[in-house]
């Protein structure tokens, strides 16, 4: 039996959900934007990006990707530009929207998309670039200085922020003012997390109404499809789960900030760090859905997965093997990739849930240490 699985979901509890389902009873509505959804939108503009710009709720992040994608890509482009060293659903948004994954190398330190290598391969492809899209690795503050120039130059960029809801740099939540899109995941699995769901973000109301048109199968206001789309809504239920984690997400971050301020004070106790074990470079405020770190140079991540996995602890290895060793996209083009593969080679994603003691940090950190 496992002792200390890698994540343990902690959703908000009946008690707390219970004024918001007797709601839906009164109301009568369970889809269709309805008045939960509403409110948990507007509270998210309100709360975490000071009103301004506009966001729509997605039933899933994947799904939010190609929503925003298919509403800003250049028609007469064929590659999104990303990383390899991020989740499956990055190409796979790519690729639902007849695009092309063309996969850039990654920064050593914080392991997000190499800018140098994005403004080189956007003059070398040029027209040939409908998008770009970059992943914060892990939820982190990825400066989006950068990006927005690349936006407002006319190339439209998506940011796959799936972990990111809630990271913050000084006042400003992450995302906040941003001309393109930034879409969030609310995974069961992710410190915002309802089961299903997603969010899009952008200050461009424009896009956001597109966006919001396209997931209620293109409709327009007489109901008639006018425009390409799908059905990407989320029920009342689960906005009626998004409105009482908004209730109490501020105590959810706190507790897994504090778990991984642990992690950080054992590893160095255990001189892990002095032993070129090394931690992603982040900056700000992280809702920390997992502890990742990479095993010194020369070693192999899967000798501490299993180390682990023969005490009864569970971990990963987010993200190896990397997009471009994937069967589906091994065919795609991509720059030289040997950060990717080396950090690929190292990660180690340790366990990170809520209820974890200091002492489940201990056990976790001594289980990677050979007998």
């Amino acid at each position: 039996m496992t002792k200390i699985p890698f994540l343990r979901p902690n959703l908000v509890k009946k008690e707390e959900l219970l004024p918001y389902l007797s709601e839906i009873e009164t109301s009568r509505m369970y889809s269709n934007f309805g008045p939960l959804n509403a409110r948990f939108e507007e509270r998210v503009l309100n709360e975490y990006f000071d009103t301004k710009g506009a966001v729509t709720t997605v039933n899933n992040a994947t799904i939010g990707l190609i929503l925003a994608l298919s509403q800003v890509k250049r028609s007469k482009g064929k590659y999104v530009l990303m990383p390899s060293f991020t989740f499956a659903a990055t190409p796979l948004a790519a690729m639902w929207c007849g695009l092309e994954p063309f996969f850039i190398d990654i920064n050593q330190d914080d392991w997000c998309m190499n800018e140098k290598l994005v403004g080189e391969w956007l003059e070398k492809l040029d027209d040939q670039v409908a998008a770009v899209m970059p992943y914060a690795a892990f939820g982190t503050n990825m400066n989006l200085d950068f990006y927005r120039k690349i936006h407002e130059s006319g190339i439209p960029v998506v940011i796959d922020a799936a972990a990111s809801f809630g990271a913050k740099e000084g006042p400003d939540y992450f995302g906040k003012g941003f001309p393109g899109c930034i879409v969030y995941s609310f995974h069961a699995t992710k410190s915002f997390g309802v089961g299903e769901g997603g969010l899009v973000y952008s200050a461009n109301h424009e896009i956001i109404a597109a966006i919001r048109q396209a997931e209620n199968f293109g409709f327009s206001k007489t109901r008639e499809t006018n425009l390409f789309g799908i059905n990407g809504k989320i029920s009342e239920y689960t906005a009626a789960i998004a409105l009482a984690t908004l209730d109490t997400f501020d105590k959810k971050i706190k507790t897994r900030q504090q778990i991984h301020t642990w992690y950080v004070e054992e590893l160095s106790q255990k001189n892990y760090i002095d032993k070129g074990w090394t931690l992603q470079k982040t900056c700000g405020e992280i809702p920390y859905q997992f502890m990742p770190v990479c095993c010194p140079q020369g070693e192999r991540n899967d000798d501490f997965i299993r180390l682990l996995a023969n005490q009864n602890i569970a971990a990963r290895t987010y993200f190896a093997p990397s997009c471009h060793h994937q069967q589906l996209f091994i065919g795609y083009p991509h720059t030289p990739l040997p950060v990717t593969d080396e950090i690929s080679s190292r990660i180690v994603s340790l366990p990170l849930w809520e209820e974890m003691t200091n002492q489940d940090v201990c056990l976790v950190v001594d289980g990677m240490i050979p007998s």
